[in-house]
């Protein structure tokens, strides 16, 4: 009981943002196929993801250039819908929490776990402003 609340509140923390949660493949698949930007969040229940990359998230949508589509997929939870984001993340590795900079269905950018634990959300925030930057205007 404990665990599904807390995935509840993460799921919740991504809706109250904006973001499109898409739980199916068939779901990413419509999303990440439309022309334009999509900015995706990879969400998990960990620390940083409470801790820096939802909060990262929700800054971005008040961010001066905005992607088209702003959705996440929340891995071990949404496997398969999980699974399917992956394959457009083509060259990286599995992580969550992760971001992703996609135009027009194809991977611009990629923020790592690795780029999130361990760091201010004000560091993530300044990466995914330069990707948005240099991919979405």
């Amino acid at each position: 009981m404990f665990m599904n609340d807390v995935v509840q509140a993460a799921r919740n923390d991504m809706v109250e943002a904006g973001y499109q949660q898409l739980t199916t493949p068939e779901e990413v698949e419509e999303v990440f196929n439309k022309p334009g930007s999509t900015l995706v969040l990879v969400n998990s229940v960990c620390g940083c993801a409470g801790g820096i990359a939802r909060p990262s998230a929700a800054y971005m949508k008040n961010y001066e250039v905005q992607a088209d589509n702003y959705v996440t997929v929340f891995a071990g939870q949404d496997k398969e819908a999980t699974e399917k984001a992956r394959s457009f993340f083509t060259g990286y590795a599995p992580s969550s929490p992760s971001f992703a900079l996609l135009k027009d269905g194809e991977i611009k950018m990629m923020l790592e776990r690795h780029q999130i634990e361990g760091h201010e959300p004000i560091e993530v925030v300044q990466k995914l402003e330069e990707g948005v930057d240099s991919y979405f205007k």
